[in-house]
Parts: structure tokens; C-alpha cells; sequence
């Protein structure tokens, strides 16, 4: 859907910009995002516009129930009953085939297995809308008397398909007073820029890179073939959801929201644990405050916690083993840091802390990658070099010779290099151009270069469209 999506935006965008600053009242102004993010997500399949007002229906309604009620035990059963609902439409539609699957090999039933397209988004807005009613029940904040508002922070479209996880309580100061200025808009547009730069030109490169190492033959490449190919996903995938939360982040500021970060440059991360503080943040801190922390936390029952926890985080991202392996994956990791490995390597230079964090996160993209078990092993055999094929091949050798410069500036542009250097050069004044020229230069060469790779462009969505 990404070309669909970007083509709407290229579309619709100005039209929507134009109309949005048009109109005097704040009220005129939340009615033309909601009818413009509407519209976006009846741009894949019309009907699920109905689920996703109706999920927005269920909280809103529970929510108002909630804070109305003085009874604690009915404000309670209120708050399970909405929980319950908002995960049975989740589990409906994206779990269900699974569950039947797994039966079927359990109890050697021939069941059938319903095929239900997963309405884009819906794990997001779930848990958004989650995050509100827990929110109104814990006393956090109050519910939102209108309906209309309600539903435009559940479908407001910048962030509606692949996050990040905005709560209610982070944007409920701008639903009912927002600054709308040109600062914001320039800021928006620049970040928007970048993430679309981020999307078309290093993730889809990554992408066609990745399909030809891992995609293929893959019990007969090279060890160094296999390890190309899935540092090229890491490259994808970083960028491709990045590429996504800074679109996301710059329309919300254009519009005067004030989006949570949702990446700190993870790749730079000295262990597993950091590694998920800076990656898909609104995600970690999503399940640390409304799963961890009231299920006790570091307090008490910390592995189960733990466990708890990261078996839902892999669940999540899809309906399919790989993804549950790959959470827990993660979750004893982190586990066996906070319990071992902190204290065996304070001593440990960073640099050693690095690259032994970014080869398990490295690995652990395989098991992500891989939905089908046997393909898994398959390919960590050609990885680890068991199945006495040759360290690396031509193919490799080529590619990467036609590559490395795209590669230098994908690993660079992962890193806090580019924003401290440009930084540098803004504070000590060392150069003698205008820094904001260069900037609008730049977005000018971005956009263009996007643009020209986007024409022609065969489907290749964003890889979060799909959770």
C-alpha cells in the first residue's frame, strides 16, 4: 500500500493543508481531519472504516461510564468489558486463522480456516484506544465528552497505520487547543521529507538487496552471503519504520500535534535492554506501563513478568510462531542482563558491548524474517556455516562492490553522525552559506529523488502495514 498511501498524500495532502488553515474555528478544523483520515483509510478497503468507528464507539462510551460510576468494582468490570471487546476484534481478525491452525495440528482436525483480510492499522488503534480507557479508569485523565474528538485522535491518519502508538493522555491538551504556526509547519514538512527519504531510497534499496540474498537458494549460499543479506534487512527495517514514524511525526506537526518519538538511533545501543529503550518506543513504553509494571514488575515475579511481556510483544508484530520465538528470543536476553550480564561485563570496552549487542539484534531480525520454522533453520545453518557451502560468492563480491557506497551512507545515516555534524556546523557557525538554505536544498534534492524513484515503483508497502 505504499504507493496507494504516498499517492494519497501527494494527493490529498495540499488539499487538506489547504482547507485545514481555511477554516477559523478549531471545531471546522478537527471535522476536516477526521472526514481527510476517513477518507485515507478507505483508500485499501472502505469497510473497515465501520470497525474502526466502532472501536472508537466502545471506549468512548466506556470511558464516559467509567468516570461517571463511583462503584470501584463496576468501574472495574466497565474497563474488563472494554478490554475484552477491543482484544476479541484484534484476536478476531488477526489471530483467528492461527488459533485454528494450531488446533487442527493439535487435535488432527480438519477445521476450516476462515481467510480474513486484517484491517490495516487495527493493532494500533487498539492498543491506543486501550491505553485511553485504562487511562480514564486509573484516574489519569478525563474522558472526552465529544465523540467528534474522540474519533479524530483514533483515526487521525498520520499515524493511524503503522504508529507510533500515540496515547490520548500525550495530545489532549492540542484536540481542544493547538499552536498552528509556520515554525511547526517548516519543522513538519522537513521531518516528513526525511522519512519519506528514508523509506524510498535506503529501505527499498535495502529491500531489493535482501530478496536477492535471502529470498533465493538460501540452504546453498555463502556465510557471508547469509549475513549480507540479513544486515541489509536490519538496514531495511530500521529505515522502513523510521522512515514511517518521521512522515508520521512531521503531518502531526504540520497539523499541531506533538507526536512521541518513537526511535533514538537503536543500532547504537551497548546491550539488548537499550536496544529496546530506543527502539519502536511507543511500543516498549506501551506494554512497560499497562502490562510490566501492573503485573509487579521488578518487584516481584520479574521472569514471569518479563515473559509475559515479550510473548505478547512478538505476538503483536503477527500470527505466526516466528514472531513468538523471536519475543522471547529478546525477553531472555534481557532477562539474563538484568540478572548476569551487567555485571559480568562493566568492564567490558563499549565497543566489544556493541558489536555483541548488534550480532544478537542481527539474529534476531533472521527469526523475525523468517515466518516459515523450516526456512529459519535452513537459513541459520547457512549463517553459522553448517552446511559446508563456501564462505561468500561472486555474486556477493559484485554486489557489494556496486553497493558500498550506499551501504557507508545507509550505517552512517543510522547513527547520531549526520544530526551532530549539522548541529556543529549550525552553532559554530563554520560555514559561511545559510545552514537553512542548505536545509531546504536539501529537502528539495530529497523529495525529488524520491519522487523519481517512486515512478515505476512496483507494490512494496510499508513492512509495519502488515501488524
Amino acid at each position: 500500500m505504499v504507493f496507494s498511501s504516498l499517492l494519497f498524500i501527494f494527493a490529498f495532502l495540499p488539499m487538506n493543508i489547504i482547507l485545514y488553515f481555511l477554516a477559523k474555528s478549531l471545531k471546522v478544523k478537527n471535522i476536516i481531519l477526521i472526514i481527510f483520515s476517513l477518507i485515507f483509510y478507505a483508500w485499501g478497503e472502505p469497510i473497515w472504516i465501520t470497525l474502526l468507528i466502532f472501536s472508537a464507539l466502545v471506549d468512548y462510551v466506556h470511558a464516559l461510564a467509567i468516570e461517571k460510576i463511583n462503584d470501584q468494582k463496576k468501574k472495574k468490570i466497565l474497563l474488563i468489558n472494554s478490554i475484552v471487546i477491543n482484544l476479541v476484534l484484534l484476536g478476531t481478525f488477526k489471530y483467528l486463522g492461527f488459533f485454528i491452525e494450531n488446533i487442527n495440528v493439535l487435535f488432527n482436525l480438519s477445521l476450516n480456516v476462515p481467510q480474513i483480510s486484517l484491517p490495516i492499522g487495527i493493532s494500533f488503534y487498539t492498543f491506543q484506544t486501550i491505553s485511553y480507557t485504562v487511562d480514564v479508569y486509573w484516574g489519569k485523565l478525563k474522558a472526552q465528552k465529544s465523540f467528534t474528538k474522540f474519533l479524530m485522535y483514533v483515526a487521525l491518519y498520520p499515524q493511524l497505520i503503522a504508529g507510533p502508538i500515540v496515547r490520548y493522555i500525550d495530545i489532549e491538551k492540542e484536540i481542544d487547543n493547538r499552536e498552528v504556526n509556520i515554525h511547526n509547519i517548516s519543522q513538519g514538512i522537513n521531518r516528513f521529507i526525511v522519512g519519506l527519504g528514508k523509506k524510498v531510497i535506503i529501505a527499498n534499496t535495502a529491500a531489493s538487496l535482501v530478496t536477492r540474498f535471502l529470498d533465493g537458494e538460501i540452504a546453498n549460499i555463502g556465510v557471508l552471503d547469509a549475513w549480507f543479506g540479513i544486515f541489509m534487512f536490519t538496514i531495511q527495517i530500521y529505515f522502513d519504520f523510521s522512515g514511517y514514524s518521521d512522515m508520521a511525526i512531521g503531518l502531526g506537526k504540520i497539523f499541531g500535534f506533538n507526536y512521541c518519538e518513537n526511535f533514538n538511533y537503536p543500532y547504537i545501543s551497548k546491550s539488548i535492554t537499550e536496544f529496546w529503550r530506543r527502539w519502536h518506543i511507543s511500543l516498549g513504553s506501551f506494554f512497560r506501563d499497562y502490562v510490566y509494571i501492573p503485573l509487579g514488575g521488578n518487584r516481584k515475579r520479574q521472569l514471569l513478568n518479563i515473559f509475559v511481556v515479550w510473548f505478547l510483544t512478538g505476538f503483536w508484530h503477527g500470527a505466526s510462531w516466528n514472531f513468538i520465538i523471536w519475543g522471547l528470543y529478546f525477553g531472555t536476553i534481557v532477562y539474563l542482563e538484568k540478572r548476569i550480564l551487567f555485571k559480568l561485563t562493566k568492564k567490558v570496552p563499549d565497543i566489544i558491548k556493541w558489536l555483541f549487542t548488534m550480532i544478537l539484534v542481527v539474529f534476531g531480525w533472521a527469526i523475525f524474517y523468517y515466518v516459515d520454522f523450516d526456512s529459519l533453520i535452513i537459513y541459520s545453518k547457512s549463517l553459522f556455516g553448517l552446511n559446508n557451502n563456501p564462505l561468500y560468492s561472486n555474486t556477493l563480491s559484485i554486489t557489494f562492490m556496486n553497493n558500498i557506497i550506499f551501504i557507508l551512507i545507509s550505517v552512517i545515516a543510522s547513527t547520531p553522525i549526520p544530526s551532530k555534524l549539522f548541529n556543529m556546523l549550525k552553532n559554530k557557525n563554520i560555514l559561511t552559506i545559510d545552514l537553512d538554505y542548505m536545509q531546504i536544498v536539501f529537502n528539495i534534492v530529497l523529495i525529488f529523488c524520491s519522487i523519481s524513484m517512486l515512478v515505476g515503483e512496483s507494490y512494496n508497502p510499508f513492512l509495519y502495514y502488515r501488524f
